[in-house]
């Protein structure tokens, strides 16, 4: 899943933002894995082609934030998927976040 262009965590890039707080980095990784979440649901039956792509859209927006460049870069090349890609996509989204999340556990 990781592409060596794009990590699954950037702890620098999200140090830069939060001036290497570790509460507030703490706090910032637990609402990107929550949103994280509302994203995967929405995606797992998305009423139409825009709930899709707001999905994808909102999730690459919040992991680009906090460093999660790999998740984010999956989410852009499947935001303009067509609905029979949809169930593949998510399932490498599923996965990718799971990357993600232990990544950010072993953070520090």
């Amino acid at each position: 899943m990781e592409n060596p262009a794009s990590p699954l965590f950037d702890a620098a890039h999200l140090a830069r933002y939060t001036g290497g707080d570790v509460a507030l980095r703490d706090e910032l990784l637990g609402l990107m894995c929550d949103q994280a979440q509302r994203c995967l649901a929405i995606m797992d039956s998305p009423v139409d082609a825009s709930a899709w792509r707001a999905a994808c859209h909102t999730l690459k927006g919040a992991a680009r934030g906090v460093g999660a460049f790999a998740l984010a870069d999956l989410c852009d090349a499947i935001e303009p998927a067509a609905e029979p890609a949809w169930p593949g996509a998510r399932l490498q989204v599923e996965r990718c976040v799971r990357e993600t999340e232990l990544a950010f556990a072993q953070a520090d």
